[in-house]
């Protein structure tokens, strides 16, 4: 049912519905579990998730955020109280992992089904962003081109500050030109996942910007676009649909998610965008915030230590980070120290009812 004013209701999408499994050793060293990366607290007060919930609410209301986890999330407490913050009916679990374009669509068909004139930010909930009030004015920048043409889908691009391997590039048109002064949208000519050091360097110089997989777009363009490129997919997701708000809702999507194919939104959506949607898909280029995919190790080293510098701390989130680690790694030693001792305890006593016996002998003839 439409609503009225629904042409600028503005919802969110968080994603939080990966595994982490990269990070999943770091974790275990801090916190000695497997909590996924996007519900841990690696610096300050907050987690990863909690720090999306704080820069999507800058722009959208509590009860148009929508969050995607994975159903068996909710079995660690430290979800369970994250998510207790959201609204009412505005966290969907998903039956099992399917990738990010499952991911995508089914918290879309809950946002669809309540204002399906609404545009939409898409959030992944494990990246770090420092300059979060500049990032989303870049987002509001984004929500009003949306607004004014509802054709658009409009990616957030960072320009690089290191040819990180890593990461997905945006090339887009005219990026071997004179950089923009201002926000500027900027059509994309291609994109490239993961390129290797030497092609990550050239594609650096030559302006192509990170993909931070932020996006804006319009709810039925987005499900027109899935509906022509991949029609069995958006075939799947209209089933979910009709299923919402049904007395057998869970079952139904279960048995939806158990024929869906495993799809990345990156390569099977917006890839082909730029060949079949020219005028729609757009970049905006996010200069002066450092922002990172914490998908390793090193890329949480990496920007400890740039904010240290920036701020002249002296090393110090980068010196409370590698204190966290090394008092995780004597605590995980001290537990298999622990833990060894008990064995041999066990073993001994294994062994107690034969002590003080003399050897058997094989009998003579």
């Amino acid at each position: 049912m439409r609503r009225a004013g629904d042409q600028q209701v503005r919802c969110g999408i968080v994603l939080a519905a990966g595994e982490g499994k990269r990070l999943e050793p770091l974790v275990r060293q801090l916190r000695d579990d497997s909590l996924p990366k996007q519900y841990v607290t690696f610096i300050g007060t907050r987690s990863m998730l909690e720090h999306t919930f704080a820069r999507a609410e800058k722009l959208i209301p509590r009860e148009r955020i929508f969050t995607v986890i994975a159903e068996h999330h909710i079995d660690f407490p430290a979800v369970r109280r994250q998510i207790s913050r959201c609204a009412g009916g505005t966290v969907i679990a998903q039956p099992e992992n399917k990738e990010t374009s499952a991911g995508i669509l089914l918290p879309l068909m809950h946002v669809f089904k309540k204002h399906p004139e609404a545009s939409v930010a898409v959030f992944p909930s494990d990246h770090f962003i420092f300059e979060e009030d500049l990032f989303m004015s870049h987002v509001a920048i984004a929500f009003h081109a949306v607004e004014r043409n509802p054709s658009l889908f409009v990616l957030m691009g960072v320009e690089p500050t290191e040819a990180e391997a890593e990461y997905g590039y945006i090339v887009p048109h005219g990026a071997d030109g004179e950089k923009p002064s201002a926000p500027t949208l900027q059509r994309v000519r291609r994109f490239v996942e993961k390129p290797d050091a030497q092609t990550a360097c050239e594609m650096m110089a030559g302006g192509a910007l990170w993909n931070t997989m932020v996006m804006v777009f319009k709810v039925k363009n987005l499900l027109a676009i899935v509906e022509k490129i991949n029609p069995e997919l958006f075939a799947a997701f209209q089933e979910v649909h009709a299923a919402i708000d049904t007395p057998d809702e869970e079952k139904r999507i279960r048995k939806i998610y158990r024929r869906l194919k495993g799809q990345n939104f990156s390569k099977e959506i917006l890839e082909p965008l730029p060949a079949q949607y020219p005028a729609s898909l757009s970049v905006l280029s996010v200069r002066g915030v450092l922002w990172s995919d914490w998908g390793l190790p090193r890329s949480i080293e990496r920007v400890l230590r740039k904010i240290d510098e920036q701020e002249a701390a002296e090393g110090r989130l980068w010196k409370s980070f590698s204190d966290r680690l090394q008092f995780g790694q004597q605590r995980l030693a001290q537990t298999a120290e622990f833990a060894e001792a008990r064995k041999r305890t066990t073993r001994s006593g294994d062994f107690k009812p034969y002590a003080g016996r003399s050897a058997l002998t094989p009998p003579t003839r």
